[in-house]
């Protein structure tokens, strides 16, 4: 190794550095000094993989941007990078004279031909054992020798050309044909391999592809030229490009960047064996895992956002460096419960199917047709009471319903209404025989159905109307959500149930979510279940044992009740209502349809261009003809109490005012047609002219 180092210092050819530096690489095997990292992974055997390496100077530019379109493009110095495969990608072609680079791909079908070195051979034997390829498959090769040369038996001068035919190791002789000069014969000479002088090899015949270039270690590095001339005439020294597979310490994806980057490296796998990589993975990451990972023991690297979705006792103990047991994985079957709006703060909990609790249902209440028909849906059947009124409005098809009115949902149909063809809930309206007297009509049960047909659109108020009073289990009732439920037994496996004491909770739906059991370190047989799409978290998994002995796992008791925000029902209610249809639009009102006539003007005013001021109270109507308008006279004051209640009624004193405003009608429109033809302002001056009228008429029924 000594002898290869001192070698190196001296200024050798390229073809002979680079024999010493492939025999110092295979001597030394994994080294601690620092090469750069294309020559060290052209040299390192696949076989030998994984092996650790060190980055001793990085590459930096923007902040030292680490990735870019998901390669790896620089490092910093001191990263340690565990390479565990290579695999050949491309060739990056080197010019000789201005060191310009450009990259061919390995499957490039370009013939090149090696260009012969400048630098002379000082032996025979040299020539022999650093041609680019094995020496069988390159002969015959011509050489010329520039020094003279004495043989056994013949003299070769200087500028013979020789052909080197066959090699003969055992003797350690060469077979080698003499090319003749003018008016000579060529003769076969036997040349010893130690024989010395100043050979320079001709040009052969031998062509080849990029490919194979970079996989002989006799050809790499070596100078050639594209054997079409129409390609590319400048000398080129190629050398593969490997694309590198890698893992880094607290990154969690495997690494792929190309071994040109120019950093310098050191191998440091012998010091480095019992050196674990940090793998960072997500809660889904590691649901997707095979079951023979778990039981393991993780580490929490990111605990969960703090606006998270959970508000449980376990949540704010997942902080970074804690450590948890990841028991095993599953999909359980949970249904999201809420509490009815009330003074206290609305609570929602996802609920297990483990739990053992009882349930009654509470009646639901509904606020529109539309939720009657999505209730009926999943409760068939469905009898709800109205409990407000609801007018009926004919040309919008919506029938009148009394507080107190039974009915039975049957589905949902189109129907021809005023307004246009519609979707409506078909209903039975219930009523009981005794509201009807007995009529032969009358069902076996004593209640008499008729159709009625509310639209999706309309608007009520309606109550479930429940008849059982039967414990449900959770697996009862999830399927039929939404549900109002009231917890009448809790779950004996829990200590403090948090169901049980609300009036009433609301059964929002079920979801299926992959889960991973979990508990602390500490105690290990206190479970929980952690929601791998819902809760954010990056852990690593430790080689730490499990602490409990092998095959003797603790009895764990599994938590079946947790506390959740309102931002996970929103999340799941976003989901569930994707496929879902909304409800329909009301019918769009005829705006063409006249306006009732609520001016204090009269129909003699119709053709006046005025525009009249809306009365805030409608005035009485107007007598019918014929009647006497003059008022009866007004009771003297002081009259007795007991005269009779035709002599006590008070006058109507405003028909006889109203009908003298109405007899002065054509003079006070007279009046505003001069106003309005002297005038540029008609609105203003027209409208003080009825002013003062009507406070004339007004300060006349006053007095």
């Amino acid at each position: 190794m000594a002898a290869a180092l001192t070698r190196m210092n001296t200024e050798e050819p390229p073809h002979i550095l680079y024999f010493i530096l492939h025999e110092l690489f295979a001597a030394l095997g994994p080294t601690t000094m620092a090469f750069p990292l294309q020559q060290y992974i052209a040299s390192l055997d696949s076989t030998c993989l994984p092996r650790i390496l060190q980055v001793c100077s990085g590459v930096y530019f923007q902040g030292s941007v680490y990735e870019i379109s998901g390669n790896e493009v620089c490092f910093s110095t001191g990263d340690v990078i565990k390479v565990t495969n290579i695999e050949l990608s491309s060739v990056c072609c080197e010019d000789v004279s201005s060191f310009e680079t450009f990259e061919l791909p390995i499957n490039h079908t370009g013939l090149l031909k090696l260009v012969p070195e400048k630098t002379p051979y000082s032996t025979v034997e040299e020539l022999v054992k650093l041609r680019p390829v094995g020496f069988e498959s390159c002969l015959p090769v011509t050489f010329t020798t520039r020094s003279k040369i004495t043989l056994a038996d013949v003299t070769l001068g200087a500028g013979t050309v020789l052909t080197l035919l066959s090699v003969v190791e055992k003797e350690e002789l060469c077979r080698c044909r003499i090319h003749p000069g003018p008016g000579q014969a060529s003769a076969d000479v036997d040349v010893p391999l130690g024989t010395r002088g100043e050979f320079y090899v001709h040009e052969g015949e031998e062509r080849f592809t990029p490919g194979e270039i970079v996989t002989s270690p006799h050809l790499c590095h070596q100078r050639f030229r594209f054997d079409n001339a129409a390609m590319c005439q400048r000398t080129l020294v190629l050398s593969p490009v490997y694309q590198i597979c890698a893992i880094m310490s607290m990154r969690k994806n495997v690494l792929q960047f190309p071994s040109s980057l120019a950093v310098d490296v050191v191998d440091i796998t012998d010091a480095c064996e019992d050196v674990s990589f940090v793998i960072p993975v997500s809660l889904p990451e590691i649901h997707s895992q095979s079951d023979e990972t778990f039981p393991v023991v993780v580490e929490v690297l990111e605990g969960p956002e703090t606006r998270s979705m959970f508000k449980c006792s376990w949540l704010p103990q997942l902080q970074k460096g804690t450590q948890l047991i990841f028991h095993r994985k599953t999909t359980s079957s949970m249904t999201i419960m809420s509490s009815v709006k009330s003074r206290k703060a609305q609570q929602f909990f996802l609920v297990s199917e483990r739990y053992a609790g009882r349930f009654r249902r509470r009646p639901r209440g509904f606020d529109s047709a539309y939720e009657l028909h999505v209730a009926s849906t999943q409760t068939p059947g469905l009898r709800v009471s109205a409990t407000k009124n609801c007018e009926e409005v004919e040309e919008e098809g919506l029938p009148g319903l009394s507080v107190g009115e039974r009915l039975e949902v049957i589905g949902c149909q189109k129907v021809q209404l005023p307004c246009g063809q519609t979707d409506a809930v078909v209903c039975y309206r219930l009523r009981d025989v005794d509201d009807e007297g007995d009529n032969e009509d009358d069902d076996e049960d004593g209640k008499q159905e008729d159709h009625i047909y509310l639209p999706l659109y309309m608007q009520g108020h309606f109550l479930e109307l429940l008849s059982d009073n039967r414990k449900y289990t959770l697996n009862d009732l999830r399927q039929k959500a939404p549900l109002d439920v009231k917890a009448v037994s809790r779950d004996p496996e829990l200590e403090n149930d948090p169901l049980v004491g609300f009036p009433c909770l609301r059964l929002e739906g079920a979801t299926l979510e992959p889960t991973i059991q979990a508990s602390f370190l500490h105690t290990p047989n206190l479970c929980f279940e952690i929601p791998t799409r819902r809760l954010r978290m990056i852990v690593y998994c430790t080689q730490q044992p499990l602490p409990w002995h092998p095959n003797q796992a603790p009895k764990c008791s599994m938590e079946r009740v947790t506390e959740v925000t309102d931002k996970f029902l929103h999340e799941f209610l976003k989901e569930d209502l994707s496929v879902t249809s909304p409800p329909p639009r009301p019918p769009k009102r005829n705006l063409s349809a006249p306006n009732p006539n609520t001016s204090v003007l009269t129909k003699e005013f119709g053709n006046m261009r005025v525009k009249s001021r809306k009365s805030s109270a409608p005035l009485p109507a107007t007598p019918a003809s014929g009647s006497n308008h003059q008022p009866p006279p007004l009771a003297p004051r002081g009259s007795s109490t007991l005269q009779a209640s035709a002599e006590r009624a008070t006058p109507n004193t405003y028909a006889g005012t109203y009908q003298q405003f109405a007899e002065n009608a054509p003079s006070i429109g007279r009046a505003c047609e001069d106003v309005a033809e002297n005038s540029d302002d008609d609105y203003v001056q027209v409208e003080d002219v009825l002013e003062g009228t009507l406070k004339k008429a007004q300060e006349g029924v006053m007095f």
